[in-house]
């Protein structure tokens, strides 16, 4: 079953740079919880010494055609790293294709790419029109964008990219809010080269 996910947008954003420079923003733990040691009884039976050497195959004289040689043919699927947008994490950076909404292509921040996650949100509440998503999403993202718009040198970004669920997929619970700086969605050219700052 395949999902649909309303992708908007949302206004520009002109970086006027300068406004935030020398300002750091607040830097996230990176400290792991250690896990739990896993220990096996010492009371497990040994495999037999007398394993077969050699695995069966399959009989030679099957019909070709039969089992294709490659079975992922078999199984649509997306790229290795287009993700849907919901998946995607603060951080990761990403290309966009007009041909797949909701969809993410994800990219290594210091290659080219489209834009960059800054937030990532939840909805909360009853949304029955796609208008009203695109408000409350919005308004999720106004505040991290224009903040972290402001670290950034004029003319690196140049939009904010809003991605959210639609009505459907809202109900099915699919709450997630992405909210990215963008170079210019769609706009092919100007890409980002770095990560932000």
């Amino acid at each position: 079953m395949i999902v649909g996910v309303g992708v908007i947008v949302a206004v520009a954003v002109a970086a006027t740079g300068g406004g935030g420079k020398g300002k750091k923003s607040p830097t996230e733990s990176t400290e792991r919880s250690p896990g739990p040691s896993l220990s096996l009884p010492s009371g497990f039976p040994s495999l037999p010494s007398s394993l077969p050497s050699v695995v069966p195959s399959l009989p030679s004289d099957l019909p070709t055609g039969l089992v294709p040689s490659d079975l992922r043919s078999l199984f649509p699927s997306l790229a290795d790293d287009e993700v849907p947008y919901y998946l995607l994490r603060k951080g990761d950076c990403f290309d966009t294709d007009d041909a797949l909404p909701g969809q993410a292509a994800r990219r290594e921040c210091t290659r080219p790419h489209d834009a960059e996650v800054v937030k990532v949100s939840e909805l909360n509440g009853t949304y029955t029109t796609e208008a009203a998503l695109k408000k409350a999403a919005s308004a999720l993202c106004k505040a991290p964008l224009e903040q972290k718009a402001s670290y950034q040198a004029a003319g690196t970004v140049r939009e904010t990219l809003v991605q959210y669920p639609d009505t459907g997929s809202y109900e099915t619970g699919i709450d997630k809010v992405a909210c990215s700086l963008a170079a210019g969605v769609g706009k092919g050219t100007h890409k980002l080269t770095g990560p932000l700052k």
